[in-house]
């Protein structure tokens, strides 16, 4: 028999349906705003509220929800993150690549606004940060009430972050690893802190969905300066393939890129400097959302003269690191283009724009397909049209056209096809 509650409580009290029975059970103890919500993540979980009179764990209902308690860390200055990351330079036996970090306090603030913002309804998944170094934006998100797995290559950084991690209770996991070395192109063991996707996913207790199903995981990291375009073509022919992290869905990458490469990714048909194979590809693939624009000189670097290194570019704007989103399209895979044939539209796209002004009636005869005129009058492409000129999903529409019709020959893979694909 539940008791009656007195007058001036019972109105702060929370109405529960559990079981099958279709009763109501009364919890005690006042909830904080948004309750209901939480408490149906939570029975959605299979977690049970304490009942019958016992005060409920409200951690327990945020946690099911992927919303943590804010542990109330300290969040280093900007002077003294920079001089973790010159101390954690001198310990490294070997020259470390370039790498840059966030060590701004309203810097890391502004990232995770942005990580946070446009979230749907529902739990939230995990955030893997590639790379934290000093761990600014570790402690922020922790403070804000996220989940986090940090992925460091460094193992000077790993004891700061393996102390934060023993401090938590599960919110923070920390892995010896580095994302971009992820699924290394070699026979027998992977040697650390070169990581598997299949192992660190497993580590994480993130579990494939399906294609169409929510975001599984989020992903946050700055790419490397010498290895950015690189690591987009990897990613890019990852996330066609359904291969490495996007073998458990549509995982979203939060990447801080250089601007000159964001300029690449969202150019517009007729850009002769920026329209290029990455941009038509990226495009038909994913949702391109900036989230923010930051000068280079807000960023530290692990130089030991403590320099910025910013990049040059002759052609394109580039003052600024751009964090971008990428989110998978949900219905990349529901026409013709399937991840059995991705690799061939990757082709075809590349050689396409080798050339940016050569006509695609001619590329279409380069490719013994007789009908090529024919074909593009059907998809109402003009016949003197640039392939600089057609738009990412005119090309997707091309290919899906040339799967259906019997022009579609092996000689999609000649020589010439495969020496256009280099990964520079």
């Amino acid at each position: 028999m539940t008791l009656p509650l007195p007058r001036r409580s019972r109105s702060r009290c929370c109405l529960a349906r559990v079981g099958g029975g279709g009763g109501a059970v009364m919890l005690a103890g006042q909830a904080p705003p948004g309750c209901r919500r939480l408490l149906a993540a939570a029975l959605a979980a299979g977690l049970r509220p304490l009942l019958c009179g016992l005060r409920p764990c409200w951690a327990t209902a945020r946690r099911a929800a992927g919303q943590w308690p804010s542990p109330g860390l300290r969040v280093p200055e900007a002077a003294e993150a920079e001089r973790l990351v010159q101390q954690a330079q001198q310990l490294q036996r070997i020259s470390a690549p370039l790498r840059r970090f966030i060590a701004c306090p309203q810097l890391a603030r502004t990232v995770q606004r942005c990580l946070q913002g446009g979230a749907s309804p529902g739990p939230r998944p995990v955030l893997l940060e590639c790379a934290p170094g000093p761990g600014i934006v570790t402690r922020t998100l922790l403070n804000a009430g996220v989940r986090v797995v940090a992925l460091e290559s460094n193992s000077a950084f790993l004891p700061n972050l393996q102390s934060l991690e023993n401090s938590l209770d599960g919110q923070l996991k920390v892995i010896y690893g580095d994302f971009f070395r992820l699924d290394p192109l070699v026979t027998g063991t992977v040697k650390p802190p070169a990581v598997c996707s299949d192992k660190l996913f497993e580590t994480m207790g993130v579990a494939a969905v399906p294609w169409r199903a929510d975001v599984p995981l989020k992903i946050f990291g700055i790419l490397p300066q010498k290895k950015e375009r690189n690591t987009l073509w990897r990613l890019l022919f990852a996330l066609y393939e359904c291969s490495s992290i996007y073998r458990y869905g549509r995982v979203e990458l939060n990447i801080f890129i250089s601007e000159k490469e964001y300029k690449v990714l969202t150019a517009k048909p007729g850009e002769v400097r920026a329209y290029q194979a990455l941009t038509i590809l990226w495009q038909v693939g994913c949702e391109i959302q900036l989230l923010h624009m930051e000068p280079w000189s807000s960023f530290v670097t692990n130089l030991k003269n403590g320099g910025r290194a910013v990049p040059k570019s002759t052609w394109l704007p580039n003052d600024h690191l751009c964090l971008v989103r990428l989110t998978p399209q949900q219905n990349l895979f529901t026409g013709g283009l399937k991840p059995t044939n991705s690799s061939t539209f990757i082709f075809m796209v590349k050689q396409c724009l080798a050339r940016p002004r050569s006509r695609l009636t001619d590329r279409l005869n380069s490719w013994s397909l007789d009908n090529g005129g024919k074909l593009l009058r059907e998809l109402e492409i003009p016949d003197n049209a640039e392939t600089r000129n057609l738009y990412p999903e005119d090309y997707r529409r091309l290919f899906e056209a040339l799967q259906n019709s019997n022009m579609f020959t092996e000689t999609w893979f000649h020589d010439e096809v495969l020496d256009s694909i280099s990964l520079f």
